[in-house]
């Protein structure tokens, strides 16, 4: 479709409604991931397990729970979006609480990696990515400003963990509309490399549905590797990767920290990581270096036919933006 469609209210309703894909008129985002039940993609842990060459599966409680980011509501916590719908291209502010089983703001947080919540914004179709760390008041309301570059609609994930007893890490998700003239764009191509303001990343590895494998990201500048990359947040890169299609988040840490006596500061950030499913993925990257933060992204498949048997593992085989 060549003519830009203007987001509207039911547009946007469509689009929360299907959820994995939306359109208006012969639009239609692709899905390039399958739906089944899945791990828990918050923060990762690594201890997925496989039955029979299937996706291993996370439980909390006995129940088995889907990826991260997909429900509003998980463990009697909710995500209460304030301000659901924003201007494109236009700093705006963003309102939304955490509100407990009793309907309660919750005020009470875990600090991880220096922050109490994480927020991620992504448009359905991958093209724009947001890492935000926003405030929170006394009573409980979290604020930041955004500046989305493209209308349409937008995937909002608040990462957290609640200071109350016996409470884990959460990723609730939840819909933002970007209003303005709206024009698709297509997922990138898997690639192994990619540049951002001067910098390249090169990936070694490969995502694997059910499977813990190792993500090596190399960041050089210049054709020279980057040997003092700055500490940040805890960590000298944080790695979050979105399934195309539904946007389930998972949201990984990296092999080793600043000052633990083995991890150097570049060029090498290492980070372990295992797909909820089959499918692709968009990977983005956040590392710090000279004093600023840079988003490298890449798109990645996950390939249930190179996962192997149980407990086997295979050979190893635009750019994001980042505000405060």
């Amino acid at each position: 479709m060549n003519t830009p469609l203007e987001i509207t209210a039911f547009a946007v309703a469509l689009a929360a409604t299907f959820g994995a894909a939306y359109g208006v008129g012969d639009v239609v985002v692709p899905i390039g991931a399958s739906v089944d039940p899945a791990a828990h993609a918050g923060h990762e842990d690594g201890n997925a397990s496989n039955r029979e060459g299937e996706p291993g599966e996370h439980t909390r409680s006995g129940h088995n729970t889907p990826p991260g980011g997909l429900q509003i509501v998980e463990n009697g916590y909710r995500l209460d979006l304030e301000t659901p719908r924003i201007p494109v291209a236009k700093k705006s502010e963003l309102r939304f609480t955490i509100r407990d089983g009793a309907g309660r703001k919750t005020t009470a947080f875990k600090r991880e990696h220096g922050k109490e919540l994480h927020l991620i914004l992504a448009s359905r179709d991958l093209g724009a990515y947001r890492h935000l760390h926003p405030t929170r008041s006394p009573d409980g309301t979290w604020s930041t400003k955004a500046d989305l570059p493209a209308a349409g609609a937008y995937r909002l994930f608040a990462d957290f963990t609640p200071a109350a007893k016996g409470a884990g890490n959460l990723t609730l998700g939840t819909d933002l509309a970007v209003s303005g003239s709206y024009r698709p764009a297509p997922l990138p191509a898997p690639a192994k490399v990619t540049r951002v303001d001067g910098y390249t990343v090169t990936l070694d590895g490969r995502l694997r549905p059910g499977v813990a494998s190792e993500l090596k990201l190399k960041v050089t500048r210049n054709g020279r590797p980057v040997t003092d990359l700055d500490p940040y947040l805890g960590a000298y890169g944080h790695l979050v990767a979105l399934r195309s299609g539904d946007l389930a988040y998972l949201h990984t840490h990296p092999n080793g920290a600043p000052g633990d006596g083995g991890t150097k500061p570049g060029p090498t950030i290492s980070f372990t990581a295992t797909a909820p499913s089959a499918g692709t993925y968009r990977l983005f990257l956040d590392f710090q270096h000279q004093g600023k933060v840079r988003t490298a992204s890449f798109t990645a498949d996950a390939d249930r036919g190179a996962q192997g048997p149980a407990g086997s593992r295979t050979p190893d085989g635009p750019e994001g933006d980042h505000q405060h």
